[in-house]
């Protein structure tokens, strides 16, 4: 019988490690790779930073209580917390979408109004993307690009001892906030829901 190893057991990192452990760089412009916050590029003497991220309807948000506009300024602004966490400063994003039919033109304009309000906010701009179907669902990436002073740039392993850590906002919020969500989510499937994201469910097409 063939070897089987369920995906969960490595975790997120050590996914990302055994798909990655054969990658060879092969341009001398390759700062560091894969496994920070995001890459560094050297580029006529600047240095690029880029990260990505998918984000997947049911696994990373449930558009019962997400409104798409919410959505997409999410979808910008996670991928340029990556570039911040790196020292550098956003400067550009791209957006690639795929979706099913049960997403109507103007469910896409509500999620590009929050695409554009987080680039209007961090100055950063959109210069490209991608869109595709999908069977069921919706499937978002971002690519964000920053630049950083030369070798100036913060590593995850430069972490040490006695740093001084500072975060924004309040700690604990998002997952208070999410933990009520859910559970209004599972009481109101019991009766007739009324949803505060009336407005998104709204600009979804009646089809399947």
């Amino acid at each position: 019988m063939e070897e089987r190893t369920e995906i969960e057991s490595l975790g997120e990192f050590g996914l990302i490690d055994h798909l990655t452990r054969n990658i060879e760089i092969h341009n001398a412009s390759t700062i560091l790779g894969v496994g920070d916050d995001a890459a560094v590029i050297d580029h006529f003497g600047k240095q690029t930073v880029i990260s990505t991220d998918v984000l997947v309807e049911n696994i990373h948000f449930d558009l019962m209580y997400t409104p798409l506009k919410h959505l997409g300024y999410k979808s910008v602004v996670v991928n340029l917390s990556d570039i911040c966490a790196m020292n550098a400063t956003p400067t550009h994003v791209t957006v690639s979408i795929a979706f099913s039919n049960r997403f109507s033109l103007e469910a896409l304009d509500e999620f590009y109004e929050g695409v554009y309000a987080a680039c209007e906010r961090y100055k950063v701009d959109l210069v490209g993307g991608d869109t595709s179907s999908s069977q069921k669902g919706f499937f978002i990436s971002v690519t964000a690009v920053g630049e950083v002073a030369p070798d100036k740039f913060v590593k995850r392993s430069t972490a040490q001892k006695g740093d001084l850590v500072c975060v924004t906002g309040d700690l604990g919020a998002a997952y208070l906030g999410l933990t009520i969500l859910e559970r209004e989510k599972k009481s109101s499937s019991k009766t007739r829901r009324c949803s505060p994201t009336w407005r998104t469910r709204r600009t979804l097409s009646a089809a399947s």
